[in-house]
């Protein structure tokens, strides 16, 4: 029983583990098709190849009549050797996982998945066929007792009848079916202990000790256990307690090692880490700036970018929040009701609602929202706040907004269930007859492929559209598209702008006098996104890397690492 339950659990390290690793790549890589083919083909590998040298190691072990305690030592040494696996990773790729991303996405992405999973996978696995060996071994005959029965004519020795008692024995179970059935459940509780305790408690890279630490403990069951007899027994406990050592060390030391990576970034000399808030949805981490130059100013980090920074007065200092209230009132200045997809900081929302306006947040992050209230001045009283899938929000709609503010975004951009043409439609159902959305959006007009398939699959439902960019010599910046079902009226500019900061005062004059309308160029091989059909898959892939790698020259290695 102990050594099911042992594989019960490593079967479900090895899920949290992939869990975990795709949290901790994400920052550094993305979330793109190609960044989940790593992961998924890399775990898959590992997973093959345990299972292949496990199976190698019960043969050998049958050829050279290896006695139990050798299989037995076989099997219990292999979690500790992942555990120290999982240690040494967690030491390194603070380090080397942004300068692998500095070199190339796809191929940084397949390494770290390499040092995250392999080891630690491979070995795991291979407990798996070891187990069915041992429990094999336990089931077979002893082959005195064999040789005493077969001189008994008194009993029915023939083949058969030897099925029959090993399939009447309770023992039969060492089968490799049942084995693997056991190894899969644990996966689903690991699963669920993952996404449901360790991600919203602790950070990524404590959440990885955790496993390292539950892996490094199990092989001291064996050790101490009279019932299992181990060869090498001292070997055995020479690499238990180095793994048990290091992976207890670095989780106690965790917050020394972390401040450690902080204090060598030169670029955070005046930033330090304020809040964290953590939820199944991402982890909000909020930094404070104490630089003498300038007044307090806090900043928003989720996903491995920077979504908002704003002073102790709530004002922002990113361009999009005020591109988004301004473009909004330019179309509808009699704004009366308002809905904002994605809450983020909340200044959008809030901005809206010092005016008057009945408006509407839907946030499915709940620390999003609770770190809004905390640092940005967000105010639930103010501002009607919904806690779910903007998606989910638009098929249930029932009231008509004059405008819909959409700023969804996970990772490097909008998830791709949230551009199609069935949620476009829904949006469409939100709006009153002459509403308007306005989309935030981040687009390479020189390589616009992903853009025709968004603007293309928009315009099937909303017809009149419009794209906004400010001046910028930065070919990947944020887009903001104004859409309607009906035409647009003529914008009106305002003569004075509410915006604290010079430059994007002047930024935003010039934008609102220079729209782009949609042409031809913009739409050249756009096809529709469906929920059933989606033909731009690879185009917004290769979106996706394009902007994680402008992201990864302006921000620094120490934001990344949890």
């Amino acid at each position: 029983m102990l050594l099911k339950f042992i594989i019960f659990i490593t079967g479900g390290a090895i899920l949290a583990l992939e869990l975990l690793a795709s949290r901790i790549m994400m920052p550094y890589f993305g979330v793109s098709l190609y960044i989940w083919s790593g992961i998924l083909s890399i775990t898959l590998i590992s997973l093959a190849l345990g299972y292949w040298w496990g199976g190698r190691l019960t043969i050998k072990a049958a050829n050279q009549q290896i006695h139990a305690t050798q299989l037995t030592f076989l099997f219990a040494i292999m979690p500790a050797i992942a555990a120290i696996a999982i240690v040494l990773t967690c030491l390194i790729y603070p380090y080397l996982f942004y300068q692998l991303a500095q070199v190339d996405l796809v191929f940084g992405a397949f390494i770290a998945c390499l040092m995250l999973l392999f080891i630690p996978l491979l070995t795991t696995s291979a407990m798996n066929p070891l187990l069915v060996a041992l429990l094999l071994h336990q089931t077979a005959p002893n082959p005195k007792t064999a040789s005493d029965t077969a001189k008994d004519t008194s009993i029915d020795t023939s083949k058969d009848t030897l099925i029959d008692n090993l399939n009447q024995n309770t023992a039969t179970d060492a089968g490799a079916g049942y084995v693997f059935f056991v190894s899969t459940i644990g996966s689903v509780a690991g699963v669920i202990v993952t996404a449901f305790w360790m991600i919203p408690t602790f950070s990524n890279f404590v959440s990885v000790l955790l496993v390292a630490i539950t892996l490094a403990v199990l092989p001291v069951a064996i050790i101490y256990n009279p019932a299992y007899k181990v060869t090498n027994r001292y070997h055995l406990i020479i690499v238990t307690n180095i793994a048990l050592v290091a992976s207890i060390g670095l989780f106690l030391g965790s917050d020394l090692y972390i401040k450690q990576i902080w204090s060598r970034s030169k670029s955070l000399t005046w930033w330090r880490p304020e809040a964290v808030y953590r939820s199944m949805f991402g982890t909000v981490q909020i930094l404070r700036n104490e630089s003498p130059s300038q007044d307090i100013r806090y900043l928003y980090f989720q996903d491995g970018l920077t979504q908002n920074i704003a002073d102790a007065k709530h004002r922002s200092f990113t361009f999009y929040t005020y591109a988004l209230e301004n473009l909004a009132y330019a179309y509808i200045p009699s704004m009366q009701k308002a809905l904002v997809l994605g809450n983020g900081a909340g200044i959008v929302p809030m901005s809206f609602a010092k005016r008057g306006i009945a408006v509407t947040t839907v946030e499915i992050n709940p620390a999003a929202i609770q770190a809004a209230q905390d640092f940005f001045g967000f105010d639930p009283q103010q501002v009607r706040t919904i806690q779910a899938d903007a998606r989910t929000y638009l098929q249930q709609c029932h009231d008509e907004y004059t405008t819909v503010v959409v700023d969804l975004f996970h990772g490097d951009g909008t998830p791709e269930y949230l551009i199609t043409r069935e949620m476009f439609r829904d949006l469409k159902h939100c709006l009153t007859k002459n509403g308007i959305a306005v989309f935030n959006t981040f687009a390479n007009l020189e390589q616009p492929r992903f853009y025709a398939h968004f603007l293309t699959t928009l315009q099937a439902e909303l017809p009149y559209i419009v794209v906004y960019r400010k001046p910028s010599t930065e070919k990947h910046i944020n887009s903001f598209v104004v859409a309607s079902l009906n035409p647009l009226p003529k914008p009106i500019i305002p003569r004075y702008l509410n915006i604290p900061i010079p430059q994007y005062k002047q930024d935003m004059m010039v934008m609102l006098k220079t729209p782009q309308p949609i042409n031809q160029k913009l739409l050249t091989g756009g096809k529709i996104i469906t929920d059933a059909n989606n033909p731009a898959t690879y185009d917004i892939a290769k979106n996706q890397l394009l902007y994680r790698h402008s992201m990864l020259k302006q921000i620094p290695a120490a934001l990344f690492v949890n």
